[in-house]
């Protein structure tokens, strides 16, 4: 798929850029940092400065979209371990995306080995050096993951990072994660910048335990994580706090669901709006008051 989509550099805080979409609504990266949200949600958060110390690792990047995520793992990994060689597969629904992304300003925030990678991706869907070999494949995520599958695919970490929820939420349900899951292997981890508590519910009824992406001190009481992270039975992650664990009580933690992996946002939507209406469990609102959430 290729859209005729204009996209226009948008500077973020860290002095890196992002696009705006006008389709979901939304910018691909955060406002307050485009390159570090990469770093410290999905890198950092997935240990891959531990992983490093392997010789060979496995990477999915779900939502390719810029090519961030992939940079800043390649980047944290080399630095070191330059010898690691890494395979990696990348998902995204617009391949009009990362090659837009590949001219400056975008690009130039990267170092010129991971600049050559990023435009050969964009360019070819696919990479081939003497310690990466990379596949990117176009289309919709819940179609393509099934070529993963095909290949038995199993990786050391997940990058998980679509639209939000309520904008994208056919990529948020329990059937795909557990499409996902399935190619994440019994010691990796998948990182994400959302900390919805149907996100979060989602995943464990994927069969994966949940972390939260803790924040640094101070902040304020609705700045509770920066995401989650997910793994297999077995994994250590940063514990969730009682404020997160009462979340997944509430009606807010009803998960996105699409039995057929290809119902259109809007009927998910209902869907969902329809089950919490129906739910029993504590209002979100009454948890937020409880809190002195704002």
């Amino acid at each position: 798929m290729s859209s005729n989509a204009v996209w226009t550099p948008q500077p973020t805080q860290d002095g890196s850029f992002t696009f705006f979409s006008d389709e979901f609504g939304e910018t691909f990266h955060s406002t307050q940092g485009a390159k570090a949200e990469a770093f410290d949600k999905f890198a950092q958060a997935t240990d891959l400065a531990q992983l490093a110390t392997r010789n060979q690792l496995c990477l999915l990047d779900v939502c390719y979209g810029l090519g961030y995520n992939t940079a800043a793992a390649l980047e944290t990994i080399w630095a070191i371990h330059p010898h690691c060689t890494i395979d990696l597969y990348a998902l995204e629904l617009d391949a009009s995306v990362p090659q837009a992304a590949i001219e400056p300003p975008l690009i130039t925030v990267w170092s010129s080995e991971v600049q050559s990678i990023l435009k050969q991706i964009a360019l070819t869907h696919h990479c081939a050096t003497s310690r990466l070999r990379a596949t990117l494949l176009i289309g919709d995520a819940r179609q393509t993951v099934q070529q993963l599958h095909s290949r038995s695919v199993q990786v050391d970490a997940i990058f998980f990072d679509p639209f939000s929820p309520r904008r994208c939420p056919q990529l948020w349900t329990v059937e795909f994660f557990t499409q996902i899951a399935q190619c994440l292997s019994p010691t990796g981890k998948l990182a994400t910048y959302s900390r919805s508590a149907s996100v979060r519910a989602a995943m464990q009824e994927a069969g994966l335990q949940i972390g939260s992406i803790p924040l640094g001190e101070p902040h304020e009481p609705h700045e509770w994580s920066q995401g989650t992270i997910a793994a297999f039975a077995g994994q250590t992650l940063p514990p969730l706090s009682p404020m997160e664990q009462e979340h997944l009580q509430t009606r807010a933690a009803i998960p996105y669901r699409d039995p057929s992996l290809s119902d259109f946002a809007d009927t998910i939507l209902e869907r969902h709006q329809q089950e919490q209406q129906c739910s029993q469990r504590e209002s979100t609102s009454s948890w937020r008051r409880r809190w002195g959430i704002k």
